[in-house]
């Protein structure tokens, strides 16, 4: 059964982005819409990304995305 989520992605790290990207164009399928903003002052991106996709898929993008360096990932998603 799907759900809707949303991921939270902070990208303190600016050499893992490229790497941040392709994650999320693996997981295109799932994706609703995502929303970047490249906060230069404090040098950091934030990202979220709305989901409709299995608890499984969401972990799992989650997770790959926790794994690299410099990026922190949370989620919020339905019951």
């Amino acid at each position: 059964m799907n759900k809707v989520a949303v991921i939270a992605i902070l990208v303190e790290n600016y050499d893992s982005v490229e790497r941040v990207n392709a994650l999320l164009h693996d997981f295109r399928d799932y994706i609703v819409g995502r929303l970047g903003i490249p906060y230069k002052a404090r040098n950091v991106s934030v990202i979220s990304v709305v989901l409709d996709a299995t608890a499984e898929i969401i972990n799992s993008l989650s997770g790959k995305l926790g794994m690299i360096d410099g990026v922190s990932a949370k989620v919020l998603q339905t019951k």
